[in-house]
């Protein structure tokens, strides 16, 4: 089943609670940008864990049109169970992406429920059995999709959200030349350990519902994935955000805090599947550009292979990827500006979760994009 847009985007933004009826809805008249969504298909995929998928398929959106000379385009890998419309928040007149005059290409995550998936993989590779997909196999599909479907050879910029983020570092060092800059907002090089812990409990509260069966399950483990969402939810804003209520904004007349977190538990990601969700977990711990061949494990001798500006911002409230992983890894990146967003709304802020964070990234994305140019 394809997850929509309006169920995806419930995960990781301000969206998330708008849904849930806890933030006012935009405003009438706000314009979504339009986009087209395409499908490419590898034959026979071998991962870097030597499974090779017979098929493996990439769905992602377009907006705004290839000039003739191919060199209007940029890359949006999608982040966590989203779909290709996760980075609108940056597109459109007078925002960073004006897709009159760019070609955006939004790809979304093996995992996610549209590109190939445990869901939607038959056997032998259907559920449980589906491979591990490292971001380095996404960014290699990807690299195809652009090479051999697009035939785009260069790019005028990558720019990744969170796990969009992590896939935005791995292009800098896989093809240090194949974009002219890269924005990385709220993910890390690498998944380092505190991350593999956090991930792991995810996993273990969903995985603890004897419904799962080890995968096997034949209805959704919903007790599993209630338990996930409440995990999850305890590390998708700052402490402080809690504190200060942060949710009331915008809030509908009577909204609760026990409101506000029943509609986490209950209604985190609608409709997605729980092996989906935990092989993108999977994906997301793995991470480590310095197992990057060639680094032997070398995270800070891949970071200092960058060759391109990086535009580096993390959340400075931020529990998946602290801006301590950020400040110790541009120590070793060339030519990065480090520029963390003032926010108290987490990891969330990193996509532009509420007005002063989409303003602000927005500004300073559009400026970094425009050196140059």
């Amino acid at each position: 089943m394809k997850i929509t847009r309006r169920l995806i985007l419930l995960l990781l933004t301000s969206l998330a609670l708008e849904a849930q009826g806890v933030i006012a809805q935009e405003k009438v008249g706000d314009k979504t940008p339009t986009a087209e969504r395409h499908e490419f298909v590898i034959a026979n995929f071998r991962t870097e864990g030597g499974v090779t998928l017979p098929e493996a398929r990439i769905d992602y959106g377009t907006y705004g049109k290839l000039n003739d000379a191919k060199d209007n385009a940029v890359l949006l890998p999608s982040h966590y169970m989203t779909d290709f419309h996760g980075y609108e928040w940056l597109i459109g007149a007078g925002k960073a992406l004006d897709p009159s005059k760019l070609f955006l290409v939004a790809t979304e995550l093996f995992g996610n429920g549209n590109s190939s998936s445990p869901s939607n993989t038959p056997e032998p590779y259907h559920g449980p059995r589906f491979p591990v997909a490292t971001i380095r196999d996404n960014v290699e599909a990807v690299h195809r999709l652009l090479t051999e479907e697009l035939k785009i050879t260069h790019l005028r910029a990558i720019i990744g959200f969170s796990m969009g983020a992590q896939q935005a570092f791995q292009w800098a060092v896989s093809y240090p030349s194949f974009a002219d800059r890269v924005v990385a907002t709220a993910g890390t090089a690498k998944c380092y350990p505190h991350g593999v812990v956090r991930l792991e409990g995810q996993i273990a509260a969903l995985t603890v519902d004897p419904t799962f069966e080890n995968g096997e399950y034949k209805e959704q483990p919903t007790k599993g994935l209630r338990a996930f969402a409440v995990v999850w939810t305890g590390w998708l804003f700052s402490q402080e955000w809690w504190r200060r209520e942060l949710w009331r904004e915008g809030a509908k007349p009577g909204t609760t805090f026990e409101t506000v977190l029943n509609n986490f538990r209950t209604n985190f990601i609608p409709g997605a599947d729980a092996n989906n969700l935990i092989l993108q977990m999977r994906t997301w711990e793995k991470h480590d550009i310095g197992t990057t061949p060639g680094f032997g494990g070398d995270v800070e001798r891949a970071l200092k292979s960058v060759k391109v500006p990086l535009l580096y911002m993390p959340s400075e409230t931020d529990l998946y990827f602290p801006i301590g992983d950020a400040r110790y890894e541009a120590a070793f990146i060339p030519g990065v500006s480090l520029v963390p967003i003032p926010s108290l709304w987490g990891h969330t802020a990193g996509a532009g979760s509420n007005p002063a964070d989409a303003k602000f990234l927005n500004a300073t994305i559009g400026k970094f994009l425009s050196v140059g140019s």
